[in-house]
């Protein structure tokens, strides 16, 4: 009897679990079911939300290039503003396309470059300065005028000096034709320290002003030699631009700047003006439409969240190592 009743209980011991293991696979089923359709929905709701954005990013292009084809006369306006340098508002891969839009179109009676730049890299300013002067041989009847609102130094009076004319305030600054590479050492400190610096070349001037080596003289003039041959250039354009309305002054060229007054008894600008006396009263036509590049509506929204499209793995500005070269 008591064997029987022991395989009794073993018996329902058994059904039970066999109950539970049921209900627990029945369970663990329908909790997938569950996580499955909620990510169904999830991924619902983000494909709704980005064919929504898409939609709207369309709609917002189409509208955008809708307005951007001006089918009357009007004044083309170009900014150019901070540092002139890769990858930033002021860089030539903006400034170049914009310009090329505003001299191709059929309804731009002219173009005024807006300058508030203390200057940039040499190239950067050398490649939108030549760009203007191809532009105006194959558009000579359309005028080109820089407009300089707080500063206008360095690389960008390279851009400005492009120009038919450079109109300023009396307060304006103006000039520091000039070129700098900036540069720092710190072999005394390190020596005060009890630190040796170990630095393993292939070439002897591959360390060429290495901050934590001293300082080579051959080298040094090496690297003046580069600076007074882009200076030099930077003259030279100028020249070109400006012509016989520069003053023969002795520190005209030494990277000293001047207020909107001085400058324009100096030959550097030509007369005070403001974008909208320019376009009133030299172009004739009040209508003013910016050509400058801006960020388009996705990179706009995606730059919000701190993703960056389109940027590239650094500055490459022009320099050797960590050394500048500047038009400031």
């Amino acid at each position: 009897m008591d064997n029987e009743k022991k395989l009794k209980i073993k018996s329902n011991l058994s059904q039970i679990n066999k109950n539970n293991w049921e209900k627990d696979t029945l369970k663990k089923i329908a909790m997938l079911n569950i996580r499955q359709q909620q990510s169904k929905h999830r991924w619902g709701i983000f494909f709704k939300i980005s064919s929504f954005m898409l939609i709207i990013y369309i709609i917002f292009n189409i509208l955008y290039c809708s307005n951007n084809k001006v089918k009357i006369k009007h004044t083309a306006l170009i900014d150019i503003k901070n540092i002139i340098q890769p990858d930033t508002y002021s860089s030539a891969e903006r400034i170049i396309p914009a310009l090329n839009k505003a001299f191709s179109s059929n309804n731009s009676v002219g173009i005024i470059l807006r300058i508030n730049s203390p200057g940039g890299t040499p190239v950067q300013a050398s490649l939108i300065y030549d760009e203007i002067m191809r532009l105006k041989k194959i558009y000579p009847n359309k005028p080109l005028y820089a407009v300089v609102e707080e500063i206008c130094t360095s690389g960008s009076y390279y851009i400005a000096s492009a120009a038919n004319k450079i109109y300023v305030n009396k307060s304006s600054i103006v000039g520091s034709i000039g070129v700098l590479m900036d540069n720092f050492g710190f072999t005394g400190l390190m020596n005060k320290l009890g630190i040796e610096r170990r630095l393993l070349i292939s070439g002897k001037n591959k360390g060429i002003l290495d901050p934590f080596s001293p300082l080579d003289f051959k080298q040094k003039k090496y690297i003046e030699k580069i600076l007074h041959d882009i200076h030099k250039q930077f003259i030279d354009s100028v020249y070109t631009g400006r012509g016989n309305r520069l003053k023969k002054v002795p520190d005209l060229f030494s990277g000293i700047f001047w207020t909107g007054s001085r400058a324009i008894e100096l030959g550097l600008v030509d007369d005070y003006g403001t974008i909208f006396s320019v376009a009133n009263n030299v172009l004739k036509e009040k209508k003013i439409i910016n050509y400058t590049k801006t960020d388009n509506f996705s990179e706009k929204f995606f730059k919000k969240f701190g993703i960056s499209i389109g940027t590239g793995l650094g500055n490459a500005i022009l320099g050797i190592k960590n050394n500048k070269i500047q038009l400031y």
